[in-house]
């Protein structure tokens, strides 16, 4: 598959391993979700509940559900990614992928998908999704994308598109269009919350080493790490720290 073609579905390019190499960098380096957005997740919830969360990584997203005492199958079809993650309390992993999780006909009172969604086919994994839920369950799906309005965001924002042949942004307002349009869940909203991560150097070119559209070519690297090292520079605060600042988007619906 050429992944120059920008116009390819992000779940054609081989979702399941692309990440294999990144795993180390995307433990730590890729930020956590900010506390509203479990919060809106887990709102008129009486916990305990038990919820799958789908496409999982190295759990980032699960042990914060964790933390907060649901009770996580994290699925992720990659072994890097499910190696990397550190063991916590209330999370079971299994390997699964959103169009088929492996897990029985409504066992889940909650399924999140956080930064995956666009990765996955959608309409399997929409009947998928309605198989495993129980008959009030919810499901949430979690974009973080560049908040562009930031000077140091957009810059970066338009380095890493440069290093990733010039990749547009990902359209992750349009990649919800199946769960809108879908006769088994019913759309409720959109919650939005701002959130900024805060970054040393070394910390911001391991970012980008997480990011799979990043080239791998040398050259590309070298040019990529000058340029970062360039806007750190400019852009840091007498501690050495710089802010990228996010907009993460909480979707939900019930089933229908």
């Amino acid at each position: 598959m050429n992944e120059n073609n920008h116009d390819t579905p992000l779940y054609n390019l081989n979702p399941l391993t692309r990440f294999s190499d990144k795993a180390e960098n995307y433990t730590k380096y890729r930020p956590v979700y900010p506390d509203a957005v479990i919060d809106q997740i887990l709102e008129n919830f009486t916990l305990p509940i038990t919820a799958a969360d789908i496409g999982a990584g190295t759990g980032i997203s699960a042990r914060q559900l964790a933390s907060r005492g649901v009770n996580v199958i994290a699925i992720e079809p990659n072994a890097a990614m499910r190696n990397a993650a550190s063991n916590h309390q209330g999370i079971e992993w299994k390997n699964g992928t959103a169009e088929n999780t492996n897990l029985p006909e409504a066992s889940v009172d909650l399924i999140t998908c956080f930064q995956a969604f666009h990765w996955f086919k959608p309409e399997p994994t929409l009947l998928e999704f309605r198989r495993i839920l129980k008959s009030k369950g919810r499901l949430a799906i979690v974009f973080q994308d560049l908040n562009r309005d930031d000077e140091f965001t957009q810059i970066y924002g338009e380095l890493t598109s440069k290093a990733a042949n010039n990749r547009p942004p990902t359209d992750f307002s349009s990649k919800i269009e199946p769960l809108r349009k879908s006769r088994d869940f019913q759309y409720i909203d959109c919650y939005q919350f701002r959130d900024k991560q805060q970054l040393h150097l070394s910390s911001l070119i391991g970012l980008v080493k997480s990011i799979s559209f990043i080239s791998s070519e040398e050259r590309v690297q070298k040019q990529l790490i000058n340029d970062l090292e360039t806007l750190h520079q400019r852009f840091c605060n007498s501690d050495g720290f710089v802010y990228l600042v996010y907009c993460n988007s909480v979707h939900l619906a019930n089933i229908s």
